[in-house]
């Protein structure tokens, strides 16, 4: 298997490049619209034909590059069905499996950062977008989060998984690039907590500023931009 794990620094965000051999067909997830050329790049230095292009949720921080990658290779643009964007050409559903070739994923509802937040189990790994990240979790003060969505989806989802699975989250902010399901369960803090009601509390009281990008990218995303469109 091909698995390519790239980092936008500007909005620390990890895409993920899978296919199941060189010369394949290939799956982007959680693309960054400014670093479409070095995807392709990749894509072309491996002989790989994008076919596919998930993202997790609707990002904040960045715009997705979902739709520039449709414009130039006509791959399939896939979300969750709670996505309300305007150009999935696939939307999935809980438990739902997306296929290429001999690789699996397996769309898990995961909301809270957003309440449209899905993970993707695919064998020894998950990706958890912005819900689980290494020694942390996603915010969950706009975009129709919520911090007892966010703790279902933590400690009845994702932690039940088994403890070696990998984790690879769509952000980290200080050069981690991965862990393990057993690893946030016993030492991420966020994780460390009794109740849905303590895990709220915390949540409720981070008091993060607003992403940068905010006004800008929930509208870019929702409506599929594309370079030209954004520039």
């Amino acid at each position: 298997m091909i698995f390519e794990q790239l980092f936008d620094t500007k909005s620390s965000t990890y895409t993920y490049i899978i296919a199941s051999g060189k010369g394949r067909e290939a799956l982007v997830i959680d693309p960054v619209i400014e670093k479409t050329d070095e995807y392709l790049q990749v894509l072309k230095n491996l002989e790989l034909k994008l076919v596919k292009v998930i993202d997790t949720h609707i990002h904040a921080d960045h715009i997705t590059g979902l739709n520039e990658l449709n414009k130039r290779t006509n791959c399939t643009r896939i979300m969750g069905e709670k996505s309300k964007s305007e150009v999935i050409d696939l939307k999935v559903n809980d438990n739902e499996n997306i296929k290429l070739e001999n690789i699996e994923l397996k769309a898990l509802y995961t909301p809270g950062h957003t309440d449209c937040s899905y993970s993707y189990l695919m064998d020894d790994r998950v990706f958890t977008g912005d819900t689980l990240l290494i020694n942390g979790t996603g915010r969950t003060d706009f975009q129709s989060g919520s911090p007892y969505d966010a703790y279902d989806s933590l400690f009845n989802r994702l932690l039940k998984l088994p403890e070696k699975t990998l984790v690879f989250p769509a952000h980290d902010y200080n050069g981690k690039k991965n862990s393990t399901i057993g690893t946030e369960k016993n030492n991420n803090p966020r994780l460390q907590v009794s109740s849905k009601d303590e895990y709220a509390e915390i949540m409720n009281n981070l008091k993060l500023p607003n992403p940068k990008m905010l006004d800008i990218a929930v509208p870019a995303n929702l409506k599929g931009l594309t370079l030209d469109q954004v520039n």
